[in-house]
């Protein structure tokens, strides 16, 4: 039980963060908690597709395999389902009437996800694990959500560049995403003198992205 509870802690602590950071108009929790079962579910997915990219790697020197794994296995496999699951979910409903929306399905979708993973990992490789993970990876794909929610939003509210806004709000979460796995998967002591650094900027840059989109919510749809 104490596994389960420091692996989820921090997927709640961030959830009602986000949820009371939306200061205009609070989503429905019913759609929240769909938004957070279907980041749940696309893990099923999410592990058949990197098994299966996985397989097909060619023979590749260390870095290759590092960044196949990390920016395709890894970065654009996960990141892909969490958007398939944030446009058929969101998109239609007249609830995603703000642009802050986007960034509070995104998490919700992006924290699902990063529950199971987390609970996996915890079970594992215990609580030293649990407490890494807790203020690094669940915060990370927080971050990514966050990233991915902001053009999201925007392209809702701007539709003469939605195709533009749409492929940013997946594109740029691969990279966030891939840049942090690959450090990680590389195991280059240079790289690792840079992944706290990188951490910070990706804290920095979603609290930016956050308070922008923040501001700019009291129009809605």
């Amino acid at each position: 039980m104490e596994l389960l509870i420091l692996a989820l802690a921090p997927v709640l602590i961030i959830a009602l963060y986000v949820y009371f950071r939306d200061k205009y108009e609070k989503e429905p929790l019913g759609l929240l908690l769909r938004a957070l079962v279907a980041g749940i579910l696309i893990t099923i997915p999410v592990i058949y597709t990197e098994r299966a990219m996985t397989a097909m790697i060619p023979p590749l020197p260390v870095q290759g395999q590092a960044f196949f794994n990390a920016f395709l296995v890894a970065g654009f496999t996960e990141e892909l389902f969490k958007f398939i699951a944030l446009y058929l979910l969101i998109w239609p409903n007249r609830n995603f009437n703000e642009k802050f929306d986007g960034i509070v399905y995104a998490v919700f979708v992006s924290l699902g996800f990063a529950a199971v993973e987390n609970v996996m990992y915890v079970f594992q490789y215990g609580v030293t694990t649990g407490y890494i993970r807790a203020v690094v990876s669940v915060p990370a794909h927080a971050l990514f959500g966050i990233a991915m929610g902001y053009y999201f939003g925007l392209a809702r509210f701007y539709p003469e560049k939605r195709s533009l806004f749409m492929i940013r709000a997946l594109f740029y979460p691969v990279v966030l995403h891939g840049i942090f796995d690959f450090i990680l998967m590389l195991g280059n002591y240079i790289l690792l003198l840079g992944f706290i650094p990188y951490i910070i900027f990706l804290y920095n840059d979603g609290l930016r992205r956050m308070k922008i989109l923040s501001k700019e919510s009291g129009f809605r749809l």
